[in-house]
């Protein structure tokens, strides 16, 4: 018999994998059917943001023309986004898409896009992997003949990257249609006939933020901290360098003085110890050079440390380019009795 505590262990693995495995699946794109058992490019997720669409997500499909052309081929940029984080705020990053015509046309796209065929409608199109920008560029080649119009379904899902879906991913659905050949005549420009963005979320939380004072509050008090953090640093490490500096100073002044240099150091230790030191001089130099030389920041918890970096590099090749001095003098030093026994 299979002992009681094994039994639960296996138990729960079960629960756990089958819990996993809609997310794993959602993370590589959606799957036609929700859990309702309904289209969900038509008609929504069922399991994001507890089944419930959200303006939130900004949906947006550009280059969309007025009508197409038989066997025309078109780009359209899919953009999907948190309106909080398209605002300036700290929102949703990551994100996916599901896009369906119906089967009229053909989807294509570069083999760079994150995009594959939707699992259970081999003409629909969803991203493959979940999107840091959630930018996405296909290719729509209209069908040969006059279809009339064809109505298109996108599906957009902005995620906080948590690996399940909850409460903090937004989607929303963009529908549109685009006529038939010949069915629109304007005095308008044809730049104007030709392509068109459409997209859907709310116009309240993409373009009006209303920043508390508390925020404003809190923003100054950043602003200002990092500012002391930025400077206290200065002050610490140029103090530093100066009192190491000053200090190889006294000590070459005393030794000159009472004629008190290094210990003796014989020959086959000192070209070893030589040439570490060169190369440490010599490579620490290069990546000072490299890294004052560039603008590309250095982050770590949001601070750059790109002027650290560059300092601590130079310092460490100074340090060993003295040190090799050090070795010269140890080597050339005259030996006493005991070195020589």
């Amino acid at each position: 018999m299979v002992p009681i505590n094994n039994a639960r262990a296996f138990l729960s693995l079960i629960v756990i994998a089958a819990i996993s495995f809609p997310a794993l699946g959602m993370s590589n794109g959606p799957g036609a059917m929700n859990s309702d058992g309904e289209l969900t490019v038509k008609y929504g997720c069922s399991c994001h943001n507890n089944g419930a669409p959200s303006d939130r997500a900004v949906v947006m499909m550009s280059g969309v023309p007025l009508i197409y052309e038989t066997s025309e081929s078109y780009t359209f940029t899919i953009r999907v986004a948190d309106s909080l984080t398209l605002s300036g705020g700290e929102g949703n990053v990551q994100a996916g898409f599901l896009l369906s015509s119906d089967s009229i046309g053909n989807f294509s796209w570069d083999e760079s896009e994150d995009i594959r065929y939707a699992d259970g409608r081999a003409d629909d199109i969803s991203h493959s992997d979940p999107d840091l920008d959630g930018i996405w560029v296909i290719r729509w080649t209209a069908p040969s003949e006059d279809l009339g119009p064809i109505q298109f379904w996108l599906v957009g899902n902005s995620v906080d990257g948590g690996g399940i879906p909850d409460d903090m991913d937004y989607w929303n659905i963009l529908s549109f249609s685009i006529n038939p050949p010949a069915t629109i005549t304007t005095e308008e420009s044809s730049s104007t006939l030709e392509t068109r963005t459409i997209s859907v979320g709310s116009y309240d939380s993409l373009f009006l933020i209303e920043v508390s004072d508390e925020q404003l509050e809190q923003e100054r008090q950043d602003e200002i901290s990092k500012r002391v953090f930025s400077q206290g640093n200065l002050f610490y490490w140029t103090t530093l360098v100066a009192l190491i500096v000053g200090a190889v100073f006294q000590k070459e002044i005393l030794e000159r003085k009472y004629d008190d240099g290094p210990e003796f150091l014989a020959s086959e230790l000192a070209y070893p110890q030589g040439i570490r030191r060169t190369i440490i001089s010599a490579v620490s130099f290069y990546f000072g050079v490299v890294s004052a030389s560039t603008d590309t920041p250095l982050y770590f918890q949001d601070v750059d440390f790109r002027a650290f970096a560059t300092g601590l590099a130079f310092f460490i090749s100074t340090w060993a380019a003295y040190g090799v001095y050090r070795t010269i003098i140890a080597a050339r030093a005259t030996p006493n009795v005991d070195d020589l026994m």
